[in-house]
């Protein structure tokens, strides 16, 4: 199943689409449950995203390959190593589990600051002893590997990507992690849950982009597609792709995500691979 379970939801009111808020606990055991059913194997959270780790460890994650990830340290914080060891011992502690599947960094800029070399050289020691399989960082942007290319080698990396953001893969870097043997998941599939939005509901700020809609509405009434097929179907068919880390908010949502995930997509809309970040990235919507 090329499928992952992200949990931001689990701890967190996210998503510009969520009207619900934070998901309640015994949905959140019912989701897991059914990812299990399912076949979908790895669960992804991060010490950033509230309570997310607490309520995984509390609800059990037999079955499941875990991928947290590291917040930012302080800038006058040079003793990395134990900086990291105490961040994973408290997150292994808030999960239940002696070892994870990847530990990531959040903020991949770390690397490039003085102590990066010691930051990087924590995640390896993780590595080494067998507390983690894999290390690598979460990014928003592909321009973000240039500056490390050459200089840190990572098992997994984490990057945006939907049927509108096609930068990993327009960019050559999709081919290139390939290549150098690192494994790329996925986030955004729906942009937050913008790409699912109908027309009514969607916030006024992103009306400057009324084009894309429009275009997006008409080839999904022409390809007689949901959003949530049309999102997943591109997005689980990019070959590069491991996987597919996206989060619910319900049962029913996990199980047309499933259903849909690897369907073939013999179509998409080309003018919508577009590149403007305030548009692409959610960290800029405020400035919207």
């Amino acid at each position: 199943m090329k499928l992952a379970l992200g949990t931001a939801q689990f701890g967190l009111d996210y998503g510009v689409a969520n009207t619900t808020g934070q998901i309640h606990a015994e949905v959140a055991a019912a989701i897991l449950k059914r990812a299990r059913s399912l076949g979908v194997s790895v669960l992804d959270t991060a010490i950033a995203y509230g309570n997310s780790e607490t309520v995984l460890g509390s609800l059990g994650t037999t079955d499941f390959d875990i991928i947290t990830k590291l917040p930012g340290h302080a800038e006058d914080e040079d003793d990395l190593g134990t900086w990291v060891d105490m961040q994973i011992e408290q997150s292994f502690g808030r999960l239940g589990v002696d070892a994870a599947y990847g530990v990531l960094l959040h903020r991949p800029a770390q690397l490039l600051a003085a102590h990066g070399n010691k930051l990087f050289d924590a995640l390896l020691r993780l590595k080494a002893e067998g507390r983690v399989s894999k290390i690598g960082i979460s990014i928003y942007d592909p321009e973000e590997l240039e500056a490390l290319n050459g200089r840190f080698a990572f098992d997994l990396i984490q990057a945006p990507m939907n049927i509108i953001d096609r930068r990993l893969v327009t960019s050559g870097w999709a081919d290139q992690l390939k290549a150098d043997g690192v494994e790329i998941h996925t986030r955004s599939a729906f942009l937050q849950g913008l790409l699912l939005m109908p027309k009514q509901a969607r916030p006024a700020k992103f009306t400057p982009w009324a084009p894309i809609w429009d275009e997006w509405e008409r080839w999904l009434l022409a390809s007689a597609l949901t959003p949530t097929e049309a999102c997943i179907r591109y997005v689980s068919n990019v070959a590069q792709v491991d996987r597919v880390v996206v989060g619910v908010d319900s049962v029913a949502q996990l199980e047309e995500i499933a259903g849909a995930i690897g369907a073939p997509l013999n179509d998409w809309p080309d003018f919508l691979g577009v590149e403007d970040l305030r548009f692409l990235n959610p960290a800029l919507w405020s400035q919207l």
